[in-house]
C-alpha cells in the first residue's frame, strides 16, 4: 500500500510537472553576453508563444502566428509534450484503478497487480517522451551558444522550463518503477499466502486386509466317546 501511494503521488506530480512544462515561455531565455548588455529587456521563447519582459514590470506574448515559424526541436517539442500529457493522464487513472484502497477493479489481487503494472509502464513511456524533446532543445541552445558562427543576439540560455521538463521526467520514470516494484512484491504475497495441499493416506487394499477364522469347537467331549 504505501508503494502504491508513493508511485501514485509522484506520477501525480508528474502530470502537474507534463502541463507546466508543456505551458511555460521559459524554454529558451536571452543570453546576455557581449555585446548584448541590455539587462532591463528578457525575451523568452516556448512552444506556444513568446514573451518579451520589461524591467520586471510589464510583459507581452505574442502567440506564434505559424508552425512553420518554429524550429525543429520546437515543432517536435509541441508535439511530444501533447503525447506525453495524454499518456500521464491515462497513467494517473489505470494507477487509481489499480489501487488496494479502490474497489473498482474488484478485490482480485492478481488483477490489481497487473493494471498497477500497465500503469507503472505507461508512466516511464510517458518520462522518456518528456525528456526527448527537453534534452533536443537543451542540446540545440548549448550547441548555438558555444558557436562561433551564431551572433550574440541569437544566443539563447536554459529557461527554466528545461530544468522542470527534466525533474518531471525523472519524477515519472520513478514513479513507474515504484508501480511495478509494487506488483512485484504483490506476486509474490499471493504466492506465499496460498495454504499447503493436505496430503491424505490411502485406504489400504482389499486383498491385504486379514480376516481371523476360528476353528469350529467339537460339540462332544473326549470323555463321551468311551
Amino acid at each position: 500500500m504505501v508503494l502504491q501511494l508513493v508511485g501514485l503521488v509522484l506520477g501525480g506530480l508528474g502530470l502537474i510537472g507534463t502541463c507546466a512544462v508543456t505551458g511555460m515561455p521559459q524554454w529558451r531565455v536571452t543570453a546576455f553576453i557581449d555585446n548584448n548588455i541590455v539587462v532591463f529587456e528578457a525575451q523568452w521563447e516556448g512552444l506556444w508563444m513568446n514573451c518579451i519582459r520589461q524591467a520586471n514590470i510589464r510583459m507581452q506574448c505574442k502567440v506564434y502566428d505559424s508552425l512553420l515559424a518554429l524550429t525543429p526541436d520546437l515543432q517536435a517539442g509541441r508535439a511530444l509534450m501533447c503525447v506525453a500529457i495524454c499518456l500521464t493522464f491515462l497513467a494517473f487513472i489505470i494507477a487509481v484503478i489499480g489501487m488496494k484502497c479502490t474497489v473498482c477493479a474488484g478485490d482480485n489481487t492478481r488483477t490489481k497487480g497487473i493494471i498497477l503494472l500497465v500503469a507503472g509502464i505507461t508512466f516511464i513511456i510517458s518520462g522518456i517522451v518528456v525528456l526527448i524533446p527537453v534534452s533536443w532543445t537543451g542540446n540545440r541552445i548549448i550547441r548555438d551558444f558555444y558557436n562561433p558562427l551564431v551572433l550574440s543576439s541569437q544566443k539563447r540560455e536554459l529557461g527554466d522550463a528545461l530544468y522542470i521538463g527534466w525533474t518531471t521526467a525523472l519524477l515519472l520514470i520513478i514513479g513507474g518503477l515504484i508501480l511495478c516494484c509494487s506488483f512485484r512484491s504483490g506476486e509474490k504475497e499471493v504466492k506465499y499466502s496460498l495454504p499447503p495441499k493436505s496430503v491424505t493416506s490411502a485406504p489400504p487394499p482389499k486383498s491385504a486386509i486379514s480376516v481371523p477364522i476360528r476353528k469350529p469347537s467339537s460339540l462332544y467331549s473326549k470323555s463321551q466317546y468311551v
